[in-house]
């Protein structure tokens, strides 16, 4: 693919998922909070996670992260507890309402549009083989052959810009 077709191509999705599709605004809308609130609680809930560690998946400083979490804690979605080998650490956990907080807010962020499921299926599943070669970090050979996919043919995304295993 020339470099011209790269870019329009990467400047399509972006346009797809930043602007056309953008879902941030209606899940903040729906759960009353940020969208940074909505990607912590997201985090949290997925796993546990220090402070440490969710600010850095969070791209904040520790400050911040401190109000996020503060405003989540007295919200009733997460508690923050003392580390177990770790008494200086906390480890933030999604309570239940957390989870269910975070279930909706997964609701509405994966819920593809309308236009993708109007799509041929030999279109999506075209569609899905290159997004799940692209989010693997996997790229086409200098020689022009097919990239190798490591059965990424049937890979999930996990909605957190991540790929799970196939079948």
């Amino acid at each position: 693919m020339t470099d011209g077709a790269a870019a329009r191509a990467w400047l399509g999705m972006r346009t797809l998922v930043f602007e056309r599709y953008d879902r941030r605004h209606q899940v903040c809308a729906a759960l009353g909070m940020s969208f940074i609130k909505v990607k912590a609680l997201r985090r949290v809930a997925h796993a546990p996670l220090t402070m440490r560690e969710l600010t850095e998946q969070l791209a904040t400083d520790k400050p911040y992260t401190t109000l996020v979490v503060d405003d989540l804690e007295r919200r009733g979605l997460v508690v923050r507890s003392v580390h177990p080998d770790d008494r200086r650490s906390k480890i933030v956990t999604v309570t239940p309402a957390g989870a269910v907080e975070a279930a909706r807010a997964d609701a509405i962020l994966e819920a593809p549009p309308a236009a993708l499921s109007a799509l041929p299926a030999a279109d999506l599943a075209a569609l899905d083989r290159i997004i799940a070669v692209l989010a693997a970090g996997s790229a086409a050979p200098p020689d022009g052959g097919e990239a190798e996919v490591d059965d990424h043919e049937h890979a999930q995304h996990d909605g957190r810009g991540g790929v799970t295993g196939g079948r």
